[in-house]
Order: structure tokens, then C-alpha cells, then sequence
């Protein structure tokens, strides 16, 4: 997908916003024991978090995002896909600020030198497991930005194509053990990961978008 062309839709986004498909949505097959500074699917408390969707063209003009992968070890989502993001601070403007401040610290993104807009928000995804309530902001780059890793939170930094998360994408259906959990998920295959989860039901929310049938 040409970046003009996604630009110009996610500036009107529709309300209510289309949902993704239905296959990305995890199922419990087996119920396990969470892993270590997870928080039970029962707990009543929940953090305040942001993520940044940043949509930018490459040197072609296609339009692509950016995506990380988070550090191996015993910690919840250990190794997987994940847009720059994090929970929210007191003196944060959120939830754009929240995602700003993230994607700063993790990847080195300067707004201003890539022309960052914020455009809204998708729908907030209840990522149960670490507790958090994450608010997808969107926004567009007008240039490529220039990216660092930080390797404390970043173990891979992933440029990927939005037409990677369009609704026809392929989608591969996985059987897993998933913090602590036995799942049946949807995940969209890219640059050797699987994106599933909290950012593949953001992602999948984004190519719905940009589809452009609702």
C-alpha cells in the first residue's frame, strides 16, 4: 500500500472503527500457571498504557510500521512482537505522549526530524495477562525516521509493511503454551516472527482501516 494512500485514510477514521478478524483473538485451550510478574485474568487492577502505531513510507514510497521484539528471558512476553510502548507516567500527555515517550526510549524516535502527526487512537486492548490497558495512538511520519534500539527493551527493531496486517494477510492459526496459558491464536507471519496477541489485535484493527470497506 502506497504511504499517500494510507495517510490520507487514516486521517478520516470511521466511527466506530472495523473490527480485525476474528481467527487473530486467542482462545484458552488449557488453563496453566502464569509466569512469573504476570497478573491473573482475575485481577481487578489495571494499569494505564500506550503503544505508538507509526506509519511512515520507505524510500519507494510504500508504507510501512515500526515493530520490536522484546528481550528473551522469564518476564511476561518475553520474545515477542511488540509495538514501542509502555505504561504510562504521571507527567505523560496520554496517550499520545505515553506512546511518544516509549518509542523515544526504545527506538530513538525523533518527531520532530521524522515530522510525526498523531492521528487518534484504535480501540483500547485489555492486555490481561501484564495487567495493562493499552491504547494503540496512531500517527504518521512524513519521513522515514532514523531508528536505535535500545537493547535493555529492544532485542530486534522490525520495519514492517502495513499491507503485512490488511485483511485478505496471510494469517497462520497456532497452538501454543503462551505465559503460562495453552492457546489457540492467529498470528501474521512476518520477517521470521509471529505477531499475535495484544499487537495483532491492534494491527489487525489498522489493516481493517486501511482496507477501506466499512
Amino acid at each position: 500500500m502506497r504511504f499517500d494512500d494510507a495517510a490520507r485514510r487514516l486521517r478520516d477514521l470511521p466511527e466506530p472503527l472495523p473490527r480485525g478478524p476474528e481467527r487473530i483473538e486467542p482462545v484458552v485451550v488449557r488453563r496453566g500457571r502464569l509466569p512469573p510478574g504476570a497478573r491473573s485474568a482475575s485481577a481487578t487492577s489495571v494499569r494505564e498504557a500506550a503503544a505508538l502505531v507509526l506509519v511512515y513510507p520507505d524510500e519507494t514510497g510504500e508504507a510501512q510500521l515500526v515493530l520490536t521484539v522484546r528481550p528473551s528471558g522469564d518476564h511476561v512476553h518475553a520474545g515477542q512482537v511488540a509495538l514501542p510502548g509502555g505504561k504510562r507516567e504521571p507527567d505523560d500527555d496520554y496517550p499520545a505522549g505515553t506512546a511518544l515517550r516509549e518509542a523515544r526510549e526504545e527506538v530513538g524516535l525523533d518527531p520532530a526530524a521524522a515530522a510525526v502527526e498523531t492521528l487518534g487512537v484504535l480501540d483500547t486492548v485489555d492486555v490481561r495477562v501484564s495487567g495493562f490497558l493499552m491504547v494503540p495512538v496512531l500517527a504518521v511520519a512524513a519521513r522515514r525516521p532514523q531508528l536505535t534500539a535500545d537493547s535493555r527493551e529492544v532485542a530486534e527493531l522490525l520495519r514492517v509493511p502495513v499491507s503485512a496486517f490488511l485483511p485478505d494477510a496471510r494469517v497462520e492459526l497456532v497452538e501454543d503454551r503462551r505465559d503460562g496459558w495453552h492457546l489457540r491464536y492467529g498470528a501474521y507471519p512476518v520477517a521470521g516472527h509471529r505477531v499475535w496477541g495484544a499487537t495483532a489485535r491492534a494491527l489487525s484493527q489498522l489493516g481493517a482501516v486501511l482496507d477501506g470497506r466499512h
